[in-house]
């Protein structure tokens, strides 16, 4: 840890405070994605948005309001859970020319007032239609922000802790959750529409405190220098790095960036078509590493626990599903915090491959006990036990890694375009595992219950298995010595082990901060 201290020193507090607010972004998607599965059980919200119902037998979800039976139907869950997947997925996709035109900071203030409008229509309406329109705004929303918070984050960070920083962005996203599953069980017994409108229409504060916030910071160096104005790139990284414009590292940073962007330039304008390019120096490889490490952190399963862990625990048997739900978000905020430093001291390659195997066996385990002890005691202790593992496996590893290898892995001429396509795998995955999983677990379909574990044992595997043979070690490299990396056309397994021949330029072992910001060489 000594190092990544030197880095912060050298780069300054600010670009820390800067990264840690925009990260408030992913606090945004946790609460909206993990929020609608506690609203879904509210018998104030069954009374108004699903149907009577004379017992409740085969409903996907049942209540009782006043003493008489709403049901909600498979079809209804799966809508009206997937389709905020729907908006994140082109908002994703749109996030690329938005940060292209606004830049980062204006994409991510666009980003949180699409989300404020969708809050508002969703806690304003009382039909199944209507909730749908403002789950879909405010999918648009946290698309943009899913895409633009990394990309800022990425251009930012120092180098050394770009990881850790990245990691924060993970790190708000399963505070989120955590904060909506705590409100929602506060809610829960209130006997009227406040149930359900109170923790919905908190997103519009938060949405708003994120926008409020990113008046006051400054645009990402690296997108005002690309947009040619060099100047005011100049005072941004001077801001950033808490020295003066003149300082030796704020002029060597900005050579490096200008440098690459001249030669990004000499090959012509960026399209989506040059992310999918082969041969030597192509795209394809790094676009498509990008794609597939999304598809893997989702099909590890782990947002059926927190879209559907309060109806899935209680189908089980398992008393207390509000508290068991609540617990799985503890035990995510507090795992991630630990990957804030693993990401950097395993790098992202053994991260990854040691997350999958640990998810893998967890599955294994719960889908065994499934078969062999169902509806027991012992199996619904197996149950909670080991999806509080799994979920504390992903939350230390695939949570922030998934997101962090993203921001490392493209140029930036084609960053925004690539970025999108990843996040929108993401998200198109998220909707796979939303809208199909109901039909794939309720007895009234696939009936397969806590035996879709083995569903998430395979994947898992096999997201380790691609991880050795496919992703690159990215740690600790500025995103310019990364370009290099690729060009050199190593294997993903030989990469840990590269040095770029200019590894001493911005390294903190070269430099100390003293301070009044002066660059002091070390002997």
């Amino acid at each position: 840890m000594g190092a990544n201290y030197a880095e912060i020193r050298a780069y300054g507090p600010y670009t820390l405070f800067v990264c840690i607010f925009v990260a408030f972004g992913g606090f945004l998607f946790g609460y909206d994605s993990s929020n609608i599965g506690g609203v879904l059980s509210m018998t104030n919200w069954l009374s108004i948005f699903g149907y009577k119902h004379p017992d409740g037998v085969g409903c996907a979800i049942s209540g009782v309001y006043e003493g008489q039976t709403y049901c909600l139907s498979s079809a209804n869950r799966s809508l009206i859970t997937s389709l905020l997947s729907i908006g994140t997925f082109f908002g994703a996709l749109s996030g690329a020319p938005i940060a292209d035109r606004l830049g980062r900071r204006g994409g991510i203030m666009t980003a949180s007032a699409v989300f404020a409008v969708g809050a508002a229509v969703q806690t304003g309406v009382e039909t199944v239609p209507g909730l749908i329109v403002g789950r879909v705004i405010a999918g648009w929303g946290v698309g943009l922000v899913s895409m633009m918070v990394p990309m800022y984050q990425s251009e930012a960070a120092p180098p050394a802790i770009r990881g850790a920083i990245v990691s924060f962005y993970q790190l708000s996203i399963t505070i989120g959750i955590l904060v909506s599953q705590l409100v929602d069980l506060g809610t829960e017994k209130i006997h009227s529409t406040a149930s359900w409108r109170i923790p919905i229409g908190l997103q519009m504060v938060f949405a708003v405190m994120l926008f409020a916030g990113c008046l006051f910071i400054p645009e990402s160096p690296r997108f005002l220098f690309k947009r040619g104005e060099n100047e005011k790139g100049r005072q941004a990284l001077s801001r950033m790095r808490g020295q003066s414009v003149d300082s030796e590292r704020v002029q060597v940073e900005m050579a490096e960036i200008l440098a690459n962007l001249e030669f990004e330039k000499s090959l012509g304008l960026a399209t989506y078509a040059d992310c999918f390019k082969s041969g030597h120096n192509g795209m394809l490889g790094r676009t498509m590493c990008g794609i597939l490490v999304q598809m893997f952190q989702q099909l590890t399963g782990v947002n059926f626990i927190f879209y559907y862990g309060t109806q899935f625990f209680k189908q089980s048997g398992v008393g207390s599903p509000y508290l068991i739900t609540v617990a799985t978000g503890i035990v995510n905020v507090g795992m991630t915090i630990p990957g804030i430093y693993l990401v950097e001291k395993l790098g992202r390659r053994k991260f990854l491959i040691y997350g999958a195997v640990w998810m893998s066996v967890c599955n294994l385990i719960i889908g065994v006990v499934a078969v062999t002890k169902a509806g027991t005691t012992s199996a619904n202790q197996v149950l909670v036990g080991f999806n509080l593992m799994f979920i504390g496996a992903f939350a230390a590893t695939w949570g922030p890694g998934a997101w962090v290898l993203i921001s490392e892995l493209y140029p930036l001429k084609l960053r925004g375009k690539a970025m999108s396509l990843a996040t929108a795998s993401n998200w198109f995955w998220n909707w796979c595992i939303a809208f199909c999983v109901p039909y794939i677990t309720d007895a009234q379909y696939g009936n397969l219950g806590s035996k879709i574990a083995f569903i998430w044992f395979g994947t898992s595997l096999c997201g380790a298995v691609w991880t050795y043979f496919y992703v690159p070690e990215t740690k600790s490299h500025s995103l310019e010595q990364l370009d290099k990396m690729f060009e050199a056309n190593l294997k993903p397994w030989q990469t840990a082990a590269w040095v770029p021949e200019d590894s001493a330029v911005l390294s903190p072992a070269s430099t100390q901060v003293k301070d009044h910001g002066d660059v002091e060489k070390r002997a």
